[in-house]
């Protein structure tokens, strides 16, 4: 017998990213990035989050929304491997999953009663998309949340890739100092594909309302344009 549950949103986050591209692969990542999670209007009521402001970190549990699929498979590739080579499903945080849940611990900055949109918390270091719907929050626990003798499986190996930042001048100037230090770090994390390894591409990411052009050669990508979009705030 399949048995059901309906989901209900109760918020949305705010963050600089309008597509899925260059979004940290986990949490926690880029402490640099900040987002903000507005609570839908009917769990606008500051009681919902008093005692919140204590902890440092919550989980947040939300909907991979552009990746809700009918079907499954119980294998997938794993960007990190190449996207060549299969593991189980639930040995990855792939989006394709059953139920699209996503899981993700972020740092607390500050919690705010806005004037319009009731309690909304200021956090950092989300690799969620703009708008991605939250199903839950639940405080993170550092004596049973953590564990340093952990062991990180296939992943581990490859927690090491990073790259050197080429940003000239001329581009760089026309990010907003205060996007600066976290899209230097979304870029180091190199946001492509790990099987996409083209110097001669042109990748495009969109941030803060602007949209990143650059290539990758050996360790070192290079931004080469910088175009100003549509507005974006995390704020």
């Amino acid at each position: 017998m399949t048995m059901t549950r309906e989901l209900k949103i109760i918020a949305r986050i705010r963050t600089d990213f309008p597509t899925k591209f260059g979004i940290p692969r986990q949490s926690g990542l880029i402490d640099e990035l900040k987002a903000v999670i507005v609570f839908e209007p009917e769990y606008r009521n500051p009681d919902a989050i008093r005692g919140l402001e204590g902890f440092s970190h919550i989980w947040l549990i939300w909907e991979f929304s552009e990746a809700v699929r009918d079907t499954w498979s119980p294998t997938v590739r794993p960007p990190r491997l190449g996207g060549n080579k299969r593991m189980g499903l639930f040995a990855t945080r792939s989006p394709f999953r059953p139920n699209p849940l996503g899981l993700s611990s972020v740092r607390i900055e500050r919690v705010e009663v806005h004037p319009e949109f009731g309690p909304i918390l200021h956090v950092s270091g989300a690799d969620l998309m703009d708008h991605t719907p939250i199903f839950d929050i639940k405080p993170y626990l550092p004596y049973t949340d953590c564990h340093p003798e952990a062991v990180g499986g296939f992943i581990e190996p490859l927690t090491d890739h990073k790259l050197e930042v080429d940003f000239p001048e001329p581009w760089l100037s026309r990010i907003p100092p205060e996007r600066r230090e976290a899209l230097f770090s979304v870029l180091a994390h190199d946001p492509r594909p790990s099987y996409q390894n083209d110097p001669e591409r042109i990748y495009g990411l969109e941030f803060a309302g602007f949209d990143i052009k650059f290539t990758v050669l050996d360790k070192v990508l290079t931004v080469c344009e910088v175009v100003q979009g549509r507005t974006h705030p995390a704020s």
